[in-house]
């Protein structure tokens, strides 16, 4: 049974992208995630192949709360400069998780300082359970985001509202 929202519609699954030029990374990743629930949301799933497609798929799904990035992708800092871009582009709220395979490329230290991501995993030591823990961490994150965003516009519209009062 999903989530009700307060109009009474089932609420929809939570986007996941999946940028990485492997395809049995997708596979895998899917099939780790397999049945993951969050706040009773399940997880949808939309695919890039590289840092060009993974900017116009957000672009055509704007409500995608993670995406998974590899570093190496037609580049050897393709993941790097997509992050940059992402953030650039508006995506202020989207949670990326950087996946690399070579971490000497794009060392952790110096990734998680200089970009704007929410965390960084390897693939060789990434398990089941790190990568569910990742994702519900960075839902978690999201979601909360996503709250207080549509708080501070609601903030807004009163405080625009009340400007029109002469005190």
């Amino acid at each position: 049974m999903n989530e009700r929202s307060p109009a009474g519609k089932a609420l929809p699954p939570w986007k996941v992208l999946i940028a990485d030029d492997d395809r049995d990374v997708h596979e895998a990743t899917r099939m780790a995630l397999r049945g993951i629930r969050f706040r009773e949301r399940t997880l949808d799933y939309v695919d890039a192949y590289s840092g060009a497609e993974t900017l116009a798929v957000l672009q055509e799904n704007p409500d995608v709360a993670i995406v998974f990035l590899d570093v190496i992708m037609e580049t050897e800092d393709a993941g790097l400069a997509v992050v940059r871009r992402i953030r650039e582009a508006g995506f202020k709220l989207v949670r990326i998780i950087i996946r690399t395979g070579f971490p000497g490329q794009a060392p952790e230290r110096q990734v998680i300082v200089d970009y704007d991501i929410h965390d960084y995993k390897e693939k060789t030591g990434l398990s089941v359970q790190k990568l569910f823990t990742s994702v519900i961490s960075a839902l978690r994150a999201y979601d909360d985001l996503k709250s207080l965003e549509r708080h501070r516009r609601g903030l807004m519209s009163v405080l625009e509202s009340v400007s029109w009062f002469d005190f």
